[in-house]
């Protein structure tokens, strides 16, 4: 923390150039591990100060908010479960409480359940949308009645939410689908605000989730241009720009980090 305010301090006495994000604040949910947790860090990096969530995983978490403090930021960990309304409500407000607002949500947390549509029972699809879509509805209209004109709501979709290709995920593509539909939508809405909404849509990365030496590897790496899968810093990067002040004019748009998987 200490290299933290020693930054502030040169930054204040002009001898350090801001970052792209310095004094921003970022919430990230699912922030944890795979792609949330490249976001936390790099976002962290560029000068945020970045709460995560968490639903599982509490040493996880701490291991993230230890990597960014020590490297000189300032983060925080805050256990809420992305289908529990109350739990993501009290996460946005906390984030707010103890960072002074909030300038960026990025709406990560998500689950898939890999299975055919025939094969998923009614309580797996009521988990998805809870989490994929409601989660999202939810965090997001909380961090609004917070966020000042130029925020930033940065969801992640997924590439099979245009275009679904690998058999086993038509519930998830359905609730990715809804993501990128309510990213335009909601873009429309609060423009005049200068608030920017966008839809990030990995393809295959390599996660502890979806690992590229798993057994849906295969199939996943044939479909994409590139013939590999991406790592979490390919999809962070993306998600930092897009949070900077250099995308300013990017809304309501679907940007793909898929490897060509739907060129």
């Amino acid at each position: 923390m200490q290299q933290g305010v020693g930054r502030e301090r040169e930054i204040a006495s002009g001898k350090l150039k801001e970052s792209k994000l310095t004094k921003k604040v970022a919430l990230v949910t699912g922030g944890s591990r795979g792609i949330g947790a490249a976001i936390a860090k790099r976002l962290a990096a560029d000068g945020a100060n970045v709460a995560i969530t968490y639903s599982k995983g509490a040493d996880a978490a701490q291991s993230v908010v230890k990597a960014i403090e020590g490297a000189g930021g300032k983060a925080l960990a805050i256990q809420a479960d992305a289908a529990d309304t109350d739990a993501v409500k009290s996460a946005v407000e906390k984030t707010v409480a103890a960072f002074g607002g909030l300038d960026v949500l990025v709406n990560n947390a998500g689950i898939a359940i890999a299975k055919t549509f025939e094969e998923t029972t009614l309580e797996e699809m009521d988990r998805l949308i809870d989490i994929n879509v409601r989660g999202v509805f939810v965090a997001t209209q909380a961090a609004l009645k917070h966020m000042k004109d130029g925020g930033r709501i940065i969801n992640i979709g997924s590439c099979v939410g245009e275009r679904l290709m690998t058999p086993g995920l038509v519930p998830y593509s359905a609730t990715k689908g809804a993501v990128k539909m309510f990213t335009q939508g909601l873009s429309r809405e609060v423009g005049s605000r200068g608030i920017t909404v966008n839809n990030i849509q990995p393809g295959p990365i390599d996660t502890d989730l979806n690992p590229a030496a798993g057994d849906w590897a295969e199939p996943q790496v044939a479909n994409t241009a590139l013939k590999r899968y991406g790592n979490v810093d390919e999809v962070a990067a993306l998600v930092a720009f897009v949070a900077g002040p250099e995308a300013a004019y990017i809304t309501g748009s679907n940007l793909t980090v898929d490897g060509g998987t739907n060129a």
